[in-house]
């Protein structure tokens, strides 16, 4: 799942992290509260707290795409399979990484806000705001056993002193 964090950035080793968390979510909309509950406690269990309204903004952002877009038309239909909607939180000396794995394997389309004919819109707008509040993005397939994709953000974390 680390692999495609190391393009355009210096090195990531993955055994290097120094705190990972993980969270399952169901496919319903109250995940994102869930989701937000999780981020704030485990941010502050690291003591990064200071960085969870960027932070849970991007997880809101991610959670709520991956309800939106990535589930399929019936989510209950098979309840023994591994949850639908998975929240990662890892984190380096420097570095936070939020990953939302979902079973789609549909690109994330970010649609430019200057784009839109409705510039009240109050949808479609996630991955800008993903953009524009983390210090990196992106996506990439699932491989292995699982199926799906992770869409993940990146924070630059300051330097412990």
């Amino acid at each position: 799942m680390l692999e495609p964090l190391r393009q355009g950035l210096p090195p990531i080793d993955p055994s290097a992290v120094s705190n990972a968390a993980t969270c399952a979510l169901p496919a319903r909309y109250d995940a994102v509260r869930e989701a937000r509950r999780f981020t704030r406690g485990t941010l502050g269990q690291w003591d990064i707290g200071d960085r969870f309204d960027d932070v849970c903004l991007v997880v809101s952002e991610l959670v709520t795409n991956a309800l939106r877009h990535a589930l399929p038309a019936d989510p209950t239909r098979c309840p023994d399979q591994d949850p639908l909607v998975r929240l990662h939180l890892m984190r380096w000396s420097e570095r936070l990484v939020c990953a939302v794995r979902d079973p789609s394997r549909h690109s994330p389309a970010p649609r430019d806000p200057e784009d839109s004919d409705d510039c009240d819109a109050e949808s479609g707008r996630g991955l800008f705001l993903v953009e524009s509040f983390s210090d990196g993005w992106g996506w990439h397939p699932v491989t292995g056993a699982l199926d799906g994709k992770v869409v993940w953000a990146l924070f630059r974390l300051p330097a412990e002193r």
